[in-house]
């Protein structure tokens, strides 16, 4: 897996779609606060992995928490996470299978980009990219040659 750079300074306006979810499936974006870290990092390491879980928790150190959610009622469906295991670097980020197709991702990614500007940053990594052509889609993220070798490409890996 590669990672991408995205420029900052051009990405999409989700205000709508994210006007439209809340008003027709009672969607909610915001960003958790500590009392609710247990919770988020708990369900991201059920749905997803536990590495995923440790990266979660690392994005509450920072205050703001480095991490968006989306909830209906007291359910989660996604989270983003952004400067957790490195400086400038967005991930882990996922949405529920069940959830998907609905533009969750789009949203809870862009936000995360929008932080990540209002910190400073130009240009943002999303590392170690599975899906390349969403990001390239979403918000014309570009591959960065010889990435292959990144930050992840020693990682311990949980057990399942």
């Amino acid at each position: 897996m590669q990672d991408m750079l995205v420029r900052l300074l051009d990405l999409p306006d989700i205000s709508e779609e994210e006007k439209f979810l809340f008003k027709n499936e009672g969607i909610v974006f915001k960003r958790p606060i500590r009392p609710e870290k247990s919770i988020v990092v708990d369900w991201v390491g059920k749905h997803f992995s536990k590495n995923w879980a440790d990266e979660t928790e690392a994005a509450f150190y920072s205050l703001p928490v480095n991490c968006f959610i989306a909830q209906r009622r007291q359910e989660i469906l996604g989270f983003a996470c952004f400067e957790s295991t490195a400086k400038n670097f967005f991930g882990p980020t996922g949405v529920l299978d069940e959830e998907r197709g609905k533009g969750i991702g789009k949203i809870l990614l862009v936000k995360s980009l929008v932080a990540l500007k209002k910190m400073g940053y130009a240009y943002a990594i999303i590392g170690g990219v599975g899906p390349a052509p969403y990001y390239e889609k979403t918000v014309n993220a570009k591959i960065i040659e010889g990435s292959e070798k990144s930050i992840y490409q020693n990682l311990l890996k949980q057990p399942k």
